[in-house]
């Protein structure tokens, strides 16, 4: 008999148990949809208040200076949309981190909790990318014409649009965390191999090679120099003779007579 109602006992604990389980887990999951039906629409909205700002604000003429409308040629978005995108499953994350923090701490809200505090870095990175790639290719539009009619012109511009482009993507990878153990590294070797080079070359053993070049180059860059200025002096002087006024003396004959065609008053 004692033994009857100790089951009896144990089974209603249970029982309770349970009830007391299921009734809390029915409001936090009542609040979970709330909190993510609410960060749906609240992201959609952001989305398309952004979308809207970043086009009367020119982005589109920024991703066109930087040459991303190229690589967007057969994309569904353009980089706009794309930045509009990112916004938009950001927030739906940080609807999600704060929808699963209901349920108190759990696996889940972790991931997405280091998903989220990344996600600034990635996008300033981007950023950082557009912008770098905006001025490559604007520095490479005034290097080319500068130097249009010099035979260096293009190998000049190439070369200083690829460094500027260089810097951006180290500076991009660095702000978002990815490769810093490589990028780091690469660029302080790359550098000081430079630097080595040309330490130990021009102030080495080529001394005389070096100095030979050097000789041609100059020799040439002095060459393209005359030929630039003696076609600008050829340019301005024909300007000018074809805006010189017409000389009134020209226009009479021998003696002080008017040309035919002129009257004389």
């Amino acid at each position: 008999m004692a033994q009857q109602l100790a089951l009896s006992v144990d089974f209603g604990s249970g029982f309770t148990e349970a009830w007391n389980k299921i009734a809390k887990f029915i409001p936090q999951f009542i609040a979970f949809l709330a909190i993510l039906v609410i960060g749906w629409f609240v992201a959609k909205a952001i989305a398309k208040v952004l979308d809207r700002v970043l086009r009367r604000i020119g982005s589109e003429r920024v991703a066109e200076r930087a040459g991303m409308d190229r690589y967007l040629s057969g994309s569904k978005y353009d980089l706009t949309g794309i930045v509009c995108k990112i916004v938009y499953y950001a927030v739906l994350l940080m609807t999600l981190q704060l929808a699963f923090g209901v349920f108190g701490p759990n696996p889940i809200s972790v991931m997405i909790h280091s998903i989220v505090a990344w996600l600034p870095r990635g996008i300033v990175a981007v950023v950082i990318l557009v912008v770098a790639m905006a001025i490559a290719n604007g520095v490479r539009d005034i290097v080319r014409n500068s130097l249009a009619a010099a035979s260096y012109g293009r190998t000049v511009s190439t070369l200083v649009w690829a460094f500027i482009v260089a810097l951006g993507v180290i500076a991009a990878l660095g702000q978002a965390g990815i490769a810093t153990a490589i990028t780091g590294p690469v660029l302080i070797a790359v550098l000081a191999t430079i630097t080595g080079v040309l330490v130990v070359g021009v102030g080495g053993g080529l001394i005389m090679p070096m100095r030979q070049r050097w000789e041609r180059w100059l020799d040439g860059a002095e060459r393209e120099t005359a030929r630039l200025r003696g076609s600008a002096y050829q340019a301005g002087r024909s300007d000018a003779l074809a805006n010189q006024p017409v000389n009134p003396t020209a226009q009479t004959g021998p003696g002080g007579s008017p040309a035919p065609g002129i009257e004389e008053r």
